[in-house]
């Protein structure tokens, strides 16, 4: 959890850290409990008592 304890200033600034990450090809596998945190996901994966229950990925031209 990243930002868990972050205010709203340094929790985007991390967030803008991920982005720009992501941005150079890099893989980031972070665990939230946050949406607006997962929002910033091309792909979510969603656990529910120990088991996927859902999957979700983005068209990566929509996040361009």
């Amino acid at each position: 959890e990243p930002t868990g304890n972050l205010d709203s200033s340094s929790s985007a600034d991390v967030l803008g850290l991920f982005d720009d990450l992501h941005a150079m090809d890099r893989t980031i596998v972070l665990i939230t409990h946050e949406q607006e945190v997962a929002d910033h996901a091309e792909r979510t994966i969603q656990i529910r008592d120990g088991q996927v229950w859902d999957e979700h990925r983005e068209d990566a031209r929509a996040l361009a």
